[in-house]
Parts: C-alpha cells; sequence; structure tokens
C-alpha cells in the first residue's frame, strides 16, 4: 500500500541482517586454531587402551629385572647388562613355535573379537601351562607395537634379555672346578647362529658364550627357539670391546684360538684340550676381524671340500667344541 514504506519498523536496520557479512571469512579464519590430529587411543588418558598399554609396560619393566637365562656366579660383584626392552613375536605360527621352545614371555596378546583357530587355541593352552598372563587390545594397538608386522591378531611380549659379565664366565668354570672352555663371536649378525653355538656349547660343557656389543646378535626370540632351550642353560656376556676383552682373558692365563676357514693349521692339531681356552668364531663372510686375529695365540681352521666355500659359525662353532670335547675326555680318561 501506498506510504507503507514510510512507517517505522518497515526498515530493516542496517547490520541486523543475520548471518556471516561480506569480507568476515578471512577475519573468522584467523581465529580458528586445530588442535591437530587426534592422539590414539594408548595416547588417551580416559581410553581403556591407554590403562592397559600402561599396565603391560609396567609388567614388563619389573618382570625385565629378574633372569632371562643364564647362570651368575655370586662371588662376582660385576653388574650385568639387560637389552634395550621387550622383544615381540608377531604371527599366530611364530608365537605357537616361540611358546613351544619355552621362549620366556611376560604376555600373549591377542587382538579383540579374534578369529580363534587351532593356532590360537594352541597357543592360549601352551600360555596356560607357562603361567602366561593372556592380553587384549585392538587391532591398532597390535600393529604399533609389532612394529607393522604381520601380527595376524596374536603378539607375544619377550622381555630383554639379562646379559652376564665376561668375568662371570670365568667365575662359572671356577665354581665347577674345570678348565674355562668359552665361545667368542666376532662379527655373527644371525641370531640363527647365535642359537646354534648356544646349544653347542651346551651339549659340550662350555661355560659361556662372548658376543661383541654392536653389529652383533644378541639373544632374540629367534636365538632361543634355535637354542633349543640351551639359552636357559649357558650364559651369554656381552662385551663392549671384544679385543680389549681377549686381552683381559689372556692376561688370566686363557688360550685365545680364533677360528678361519684361510688358516692353514688345521684344529686337530692343537693340542690345548686341557687348558683354559676361548674359542673366537668369526662371521661367514668376512672371518675373523684384524685386531681379533692380532689378539689370538693361534689361528686355526676346519679342512672342507672344496666343493663348499665356508662354513657357517654354528656349524664351525659345533665341531671345534666336538674337538676340543674329545680330547679333554680322552685326557680324563
Amino acid at each position: 500500500m501506498a506510504g507503507n514504506s514510510e512507517r517505522r519498523g518497515a526498515k530493516r536496520n542496517p547490520g541486523s541482517k543475520k548471518g556471516q557479512t561480506v569480507g568476515s571469512g578471512a577475519q573468522r579464519r584467523k581465529q580458528l586454531k586445530g588442535k591437530g590430529p587426534t592422539p590414539k587411543a594408548s595416547e588417551r588418558p580416559s581410553h581403556p587402551a591407554h590403562r592397559k598399554a600402561r599396565a603391560a609396560a609396567k609388567r614388563a619393566t619389573s618382570s625385565s629385572g629378574g633372569r632371562s637365562g643364564g647362570t651368575r656366579s655370586q662371588s662376582s660383584n660385576r653388574s650385568r647388562e639387560v637389552a634395550g626392552g621387550p622383544e615381540w613375536v608377531a604371527g599366530r605360527n611364530p608365537v605357537v613355535e616361540a611358546l613351544r621352545a619355552n621362549v620366556p614371555a611376560t604376555a600373549l596378546w591377542f587382538a579383540e573379537r579374534i578369529d580363534a583357530d587351532d593356532r590360537t587355541r594352541e597357543a592360549m593352552k601352551l600360555a596356560g601351562k607357562l603361567g602366561i598372563p593372556l592380553m587384549e587390545a585392538s587391532r591398532p594397538e597390535l600393529d604399533r607395537v609389532a612394529g607393522g608386522a604381520h601380527h595376524q591378531g596374536v603378539t607375544l611380549q619377550v622381555p630383554a634379555y639379562d646379559y652376564a659379565h665376561p668375568d662371570d664366565l670365568l667365575a662359572r668354570a671356577t665354581e665347577a672346578d674345570e678348565a674355562p672352555l668359552l665361545i667368542a663371536l666376532d662379527g655373527v649378525t644371525d641370531p640363527r647362529n647365535l642359537g646354534a653355538v648356544l646349544r653347542s656349547a651346551a651339549a659340550f660343557g662350555a661355560h659361556g658364550v662372548v658376543v661383541p656389543t654392536r653389529r652383533a646378535a644378541g639373544v632374540t626370540a629367534t636365538a632361543w627357539k634355535v637354542s633349543a632351550g640351551a639359552a636357559a642353560r649357558v650364559p651369554v656376556a656381552r662385551a663392549t670391546n671384544l679385543t680389549r676383552t681377549l686381552q683381559a682373558y689372556r692376561e688370566a692365563g686363557l688360550y685365545v684360538v680364533g677360528l678361519d676357514g684361510e688358516s692353514t693349521m688345521d684344529i686337530a692339531r692343537v693340542d690345548l684340550a686341557t687348558v683354559p681356552l676361548v674359542l673366537v668364531v668369526g662371521s661367514e663372510g668376512k672371518g675373523l676381524s684384524r685386531l681379533v686375529r692380532e689378539n689370538c695365540d693361534v689361528v686355526a681352521g676346519i679342512p672342507i671340500s672344496s666343493a663348499a666355500e665356508s662354513l657357517n659359525a654354528g656349524v664351525a662353532a659345533g665341531i671345534a667344541l666336538y674337538e676340543v670335547s674329545r680330547r679333554r675326555a680322552a685326557t680324563a680318561g
């Protein structure tokens, strides 16, 4: 109607329009600050996964203080070295094999709502017999602890190995009133070779194995399995510097014999069976390092057919230990 536009209130007051005004988007966008990506469930204090992970970490920390293998002399006050942290065996078959081999473990983890099969049921049964607690976690949590390995919803937590001190191995031989027989590994990086050496050491009465701290295989779940339980009976010591450790053994009266495929001296001709002895085994590829070789009293080899280039560390150690054991038995008889 005419004149209605002049009525008071008929016009919208400036600035009263609802919604954003032109040009306000950039100003408001500057005021919005993101909070970053959503944290993982295990990193949120109020989430059950966080409480489970924290409880598991406490159990692993408390259990790693115990002995995972080896025997320590009560007369030695040397400190033992513990590896960095727990190891995780991932996958249904590897977990079952580790449990069959009595690999020490602190927890068996299963994914929530896992599809049970013969392997998972056997793993639960073996864990129950060994007194290993069963834990449940989400698959993302298992992905994290397994380091991206294909775990199939099952992981086994193995505590860090409790390494002996090199002097403890001599004390062990002294307590047994036997001539020391030790094995030192130089540059052996395959844990399966370490496991094989431990098995031979237990079979032929060696008092321990020495491995370097760096660039060398340690006592992992793989080494435990290959050793067939010998890792629980034969102590493994870690040497910060293998050369200095061999020098200390020589000063203590031990004879150091290096094994190298290039040597022309037959191990059977080394008549050292009854003396305190250290057998040094080099890697399959490079053999003994220069400094280690220079600190050996004798470097001997094992004659093999020309069709084979070399023997791996586990086999070479087993043959040498048998020869020493045979000679010691003949001398004792």
